[in-house]
């Protein structure tokens, strides 16, 4: 299922980018403008639950988008190793615009943004990085069924080394500029829950459903294998709670674009999961950043609602901006450029 006009699109995905962008907006307005009262409300308790779900689902559809590439590049006759450096490169490229981002942030948030924010690991860093390990892992296996089995595998080691490499496996041994990569440690005395470092946000590009037979026959067992156990944070039980729901989503996603209103009329759902990564960029600084369009912590529920609602339509209107720039671009420059002639003219 495509997009009419747009064979290289599949809508279902795009949609669900826009849904994980939705949710960003919504999750990072109240946590960002909601104050007072407002702040220790069980409304914003339900606000946040939903941000357990946008990056997961960015991630898990980098690998949907991974394996749609490599077979259409394998299907046209690429070489295993065209195939690795074409997404090896991209991963790169996702790490560096993460890298940027970052300088950018800190740039705008002189003088009171510490130099140590450069070096913070953001989704972009890892969704790059999860990008480069699939293509590693592409050039290593030969067949579909290969390629299954490792990514299960994969999956499975990230979710269950995890509580490790947070507690008694820390690799401390690195500088925290590296180890934060491993488990969010940045500069503090322990891994924080608000990063997303390679263990365990990766592991949604190599989940599978089959993970969570594993999962409830470990919990089936009478000993505790893990010396510190964190349902929310580390847990291998709420990665793959996560993965279930992902999954849920991406079924519904389909059914609504196969055969609901998915694609009926002008879908912004669709239009912003075209520009996800620009709409994500972009709505970071209007609201967490120097521009952002209310007052941080002093809001209350209805104006944090109306600044999510603007934002959302804001955001949608880039989209189409940009959409339309890209499509029409060189009339544009045309336009420009005949328009230049005749004042010069004249």
């Amino acid at each position: 299922m495509v997009q009419p006009g747009k064979p290289q699109r599949l809508a279902y995905i795009d949609w669900m980018r826009g849904f994980a962008c939705l949710l960003m907006f919504e999750v990072h307005s109240y946590d960002s403008w909601l104050g007072g009262s407002a702040r220790d409300s069980h409304f914003m308790q339900w606000s946040q639950l939903s941000g357990t779900i946008p990056a997961p689902l960015f991630l898990f559809l980098a690998g949907v988008s991974f394996a749609l590439v490599s077979d259409k590049m394998r299907a046209k006759g690429a070489t295993p190793n065209q195939i690795a450096r074409t997404t090896i490169l991209r991963g790169a490229e996702i790490l560096g615009l993460g890298l940027l981002f970052r300088v950018q942030e800190y740039l705008l948030g002189i003088p009171w943004a510490p130099w140590t924010d450069l070096l913070r690991v953001d989704i972009l860093n890892t969704i790059g990085i999860s990008i480069m390990l699939m293509g590693v892992v592409g050039r290593l296996t030969r067949s579909r069924a290969a390629n299954i089995a490792v990514a299960l595998a994969a999956a499975a080691g990230i979710a269950f080394a995890t509580p490790f490499l947070y507690t008694t496996w820390r690799p401390r041994w690195l500088p925290w500029y590296l180890e934060s990569y491993i488990n969010g440690v940045h500069i503090y005395d322990s891994p924080r829950p608000w990063l997303f470092p390679i263990f365990p946000w990766a592991g949604f590009a190599f989940a599978g459903l089959a993970l969570g037979y594993l999962s409830n026959w470990l919990d089936a067992r009478a000993f505790q294998l893990y010396p510190d156990y964190d349902y929310w944070h580390t847990s291998p039980n709420f990665f793959l709670a996560r993965v279930a729901i992902i999954l849920v989503i991406v079924f519904a996603s389909y059914v609504w674009c196969r055969w609901g209103l998915g694609q009926v009329g002008f879908s912004p759902m669709i239009q912003m999961g075209q520009t996800s990564l620009l709409v994500y960029w972009v709505h970071i600084e209007f609201v967490y950043g120097r521009f952002s369009i209310l007052t941080k912590n002093g809001e209350s529920i209805p104006m944090a609602t109306l600044g999510f609602l603007i934002i959302t339509g804001a955001m949608v209107l880039l989209s189409i901006a940009r959409t339309r720039w890209t499509d029409h671009r060189a009339e544009i420059l045309s336009w420009f450029k005949r328009n230049r002639g005749s004042v010069a003219e004249g």
